[in-house]
């Protein structure tokens, strides 16, 4: 099958992984797979946004810059028509962005099938955290964008939900939650010895709303024992008032930042943990940084809500609190802390639900090769049947 992959990524973070992943996968299981997305793309630094786009967001005016991502459809779609003409795909697969509808113009102007991957509903995402200029506008192209596929692909069920109540038939999407790559992970650090600090950890992007103020808050109150360390693993916006946070506490000492890390570091991180965390997170995401945490074997301490029972279950792959609770969250860790065995037996159990459910970027790969697959053949099916009842029609 050949596969014309569509995005407008401009940065390289876990956005980036799930591309190079999925499409790497795509083509270890036989599929030609071409990828066009913007040029700045191939020059932005793992872990942000390309210096262009970064000058251009805080120069304009908020409706501005979505009036310029509008205008990028041009462009955008000039280029993937091109590539469409000399590859000839059987598919167009596009990872979903706000305004972007070059995918959906082109596979309705070259009657070729979209699937549309939907990672988050962004108009309401971004009228959340960032605030949008044009929200009306904004939800219209998204419900317009969401419904215009062939099928609609969302990490999980809970985003599913939402897709079909904009209107998008719910035999029309699918669930296909973020994965992992367990080859990555087959050899890890010896674990040191129990005498030692036990290490809390958190890889990823580091945002106000992930709630790392509220582990640094509680460490730095926690007098049990095993002592422990905090290691944030990643960048963000966050990082600069944690780190104040941290000094005014007087718990330098204890929490270690590492900053960017190169994804192929992050199995050995992440396998140094004891105790892996999630504070917080968005009710609708599948975050990477579990799928990592699970193919390591590590503790998991994360929020009990719908989204994570999808992946997490409660007493056996992850101790899950409650997040209206504000001392819910320690007290798992506490738990896990003076439990080496729950931490052995919840590690052990995350790891061996990967290979259980198929958490993988190959698992992912067959899925979407085989509903693609599906839907070509239904075409293929429906077009036979238009042609041989076509002259009956005039008889």
């Amino acid at each position: 099958m050949r596969i014309l992959y569509s995005h407008r990524i401009g940065s390289r973070d876990g956005q980036s992984v799930h591309i190079e992943e999925l499409v790497a996968a795509l083509r270890r299981i036989g599929h030609e797979v071409l990828v066009v997305g913007p040029s700045v793309y191939d020059k932005a630094e793992f872990g942000g946004d390309s210096g262009l786009v970064r000058w251009i967001r805080r120069r304009l005016p908020r409706a501005l810059n979505e009036f310029a991502e509008l205008g990028y459809n041009l462009p955008a779609y000039r280029r993937l028509r091109r590539a469409a003409l000399s590859f000839k795909p059987d598919l167009i697969y596009e990872r979903y962005n706000l305004y972007y509808l070059a995918g959906t113009m082109l596979a309705r102007r070259i009657r070729v099938p979209l699937f549309l991957e939907v990672n988050a509903p962004l108009a309401e995402e971004r009228g959340r955290y960032n605030g949008l200029g044009l929200e009306a506008a904004a939800h219209a192209i998204e419900r317009f964008t969401w419904r215009s596929a062939r099928r609609v692909l969302t990490v999980t069920d809970v985003l599913k939900d939402r897709v079909v109540h904009s209107g998008v038939p719910a035999e029309r999407v699918s669930v296909t939650p973020n994965g992992i790559d367990p080859d990555q992970f087959a050899t890890l650090p010896a674990r040191k010895p129990d005498d030692r600090p036990l290490i809390l950890g958190f890889v990823g992007f580091v945002r106000d709303w992930h709630g790392l103020d509220s582990v640094i808050k509680a460490l730095a109150a926690y007098r049990g024992s095993p002592p422990a360390q905090l290691m944030i693993v990643g960048n963000g916006p966050a990082r600069p008032d944690l780190e104040r946070q941290v000094a005014a506490l007087g718990i330098s000492d204890s929490v270690e930042f590492t900053g960017l890390a190169d994804r192929s570091a992050i199995p050995a991180l992440v396998g140094g943990f004891d105790i892996a965390l999630q504070p917080r997170v968005v009710d609708y995401a599948s975050p990477l940084k579990i799928f990592e945490y699970m193919a390591a074997g590590r503790a998991i301490v994360a929020p009990d809500q719908p989204n994570i029972r999808e992946i997490l279950t409660h007493e056996r792959t992850a101790l899950l609190f409650d997040p209206t609770n504000d001392t819910a969250m320690w007290a798992a860790v506490a738990r896990l802390l003076a439990d080496g065995s729950l931490r052995q037996k919840l590690g052990d159990a995350a790891r061996e639900t990967i290979q259980q459910r198929d958490y993988t970027w190959l698992g992912n790969a067959n899925r979407v090769a085989a509903w693609a697959q599906a839907d070509l053949d239904c075409d293929r099916r429906d077009t036979q049947i238009t042609a041989v009842a076509a002259p009956s029609m005039h008889g």
